[in-house]
C-alpha cells in the first residue's frame, strides 16, 4: 500500500467521505487545478488504468474523467451500454471480477444504485458513482467545491434547492450533513426527496418549503436540475405542468442573499427549470462549476489510488 492510505475506498455516495476528507479534497482539487491553469506537468496516475462504464449517456462526466485521467498521466478504458452489457451478458459480479483484475479504478454511470453497490463489492480496485438514479456524488462534489472558490467556506450557509426531489437533491442532503450547512428544499407535491435515500443524522440540516420563493429566502446558493431525468421521459408531459412553477427566474434569485449564487448541473432548458436572464447572468458560475468537475475528480481519483500527499 502506498503511504497514508490503508483501506480501499469506493466513492458511491457522498456520505462515503468524512467532513475532513472532503477538506483535503478540495485542497487538492485547489493545487491540482493551480497546476493545470498553469500547464505545469503532474502526472502522478502514470501507469494506472480508469475504466469507464456507461449505461447512461453522458457528455460532461466522460469528458471530465477522461480528460482528467490523461492529464494526470493514466490511461482510460471506455465502454458503453454495447460494449459492457452489465447484468446481461453476465452477471454485475462477475464483470467485477474480471474488470478489476486489468484496471486500477472503475467509474461507473449507471441506472439502479444497487447495481453499483453489487459491482463494487466484487471489485479489487476502488469504484466510483459517475451517477445513478439516486445519487451523484461527484456533481455535488464540484459545486461545493466551486462555492468554496467563489464564497468560502460553506459551513453555515444556506443552499436552495427548487425543482425534483432526484438524485442531486439526496446527494445535496448528505452534503448537508456532512458538511455543515442548510438546505432548503422546495419540490412540487408528488415529487418530493425519498427521506431514506438520503440518509442524514441530522435532519435539522434540511428545511421543506412548498412555495420555491420561500425556499430561496436568504439563500445564500440557488441550484436545480432538468425538470425530467434521464430513465424518465415518459413522464415528460405530466413533469411539465406539475414543475411550472419552479421555473428559477430573477424575481426568485432577488429573494436571495444579494451575492447568492446559481448553480445548474447541466444540461440545462432555458425557459422550464431556469429562465435564460438567471443562467446568462452575472449571479450564475455554472461554466466554472461544470469545468471543477474535472478537476474535483482528478482530486478523488488520486486520493482513492494513492491516499494523502504530503
Amino acid at each position: 500500500m502506498k503511504p497514508g492510505y490503508s483501506l480501499m475506498k469506493h466513492y458511491l455516495q457522498f456520505k462515503d467521505l468524512r467532513a475532513e476528507e472532503y477538506a483535503y479534497l478540495f485542497d487538492r482539487a485547489r493545487i491540482i487545478k493551480t497546476r493545470f491553469k498553469n500547464y505545469e506537468r503532474y502526472q502522478p496516475l502514470a501507469d494506472r488504468t480508469l475504466a469507464m462504464i456507461f449505461e447512461k449517456a453522458s457528455t460532461r462526466t466522460r469528458v471530465s474523467f477522461e480528460a482528467g485521467m490523461y492529464q494526470m498521466g493514466g490511461s482510460v478504458v471506455h465502454l458503453t451500454t454495447g460494449d459492457s452489457q452489465l447484468g446481461r451478458a453476465e452477471p454485475v459480479e462477475d464483470s467485477a471480477r474480471v474488470i478489476s483484475r486489468m484496471v486500477d479504478l472503475v467509474m461507473i454511470r449507471t441506472y439502479e444504485q444497487t447495481k453499483l453497490e453489487r459491482f463494487a463489492a466484487h471489485s479489487r480496485v476502488p469504484v466510483i458513482n459517475g451517477l445513478t438514479n439516486e445519487y451523484h456524488p461527484c456533481q455535488i462534489l464540484a459545486d461545493i467545491f466551486t462555492f468554496i472558490e467563489h464564497r468560502g467556506s460553506i459551513q453555515g450557509k444556506v443552499v436552495a434547492w427548487v425543482g425534483d426531489g432526484n438524485n442531486m437533491a439526496n446527494t445535496w442532503l448528505q452534503a448537508a450533513d456532512i458538511l455543515g450547512f442548510t438546505l432548503h428544499i422546495s419540490t412540487p407535491g408528488g415529487y418530493e426527496v425519498d427521506p431514506k435515500l438520503s440518509g442524514v443524522a441530522n435532519p435539522g440540516c434540511v428545511k421543506t418549503f412548498k412555495s420555491p420563493f420561500a425556499a430561496c429566502e436568504g439563500a445564500h446558493l440557488v441550484t436545480t436540475d432538468v425538470w425530467t431525468s434521464m430513465g424518465f421521459e415518459a413522464e415528460n408531459e405530466a413533469r411539465q405542468k406539475a414543475f411550472a412553477d419552479w421555473c428559477v427566474d430573477a424575481q426568485m434569485m432577488s429573494l436571495a442573499q444579494p451575492d447568492a449564487l446559481f448553480m445548474h448541473c447541466l444540461p440545462a432548458h432555458r425557459g422550464e427549470e431556469v429562465a435564460a436572464e438567471v443562467i446568462d447572468g452575472p449571479q450564475s458560475v455554472v461554466w466554472e462549476e461544470a469545468e471543477n468537475r474535472m478537476h474535483v475528480q482528478k482530486a478523488l481519483m488520486e486520493y482513492l489510488l494513492l491516499g494523502r500527499i504530503g
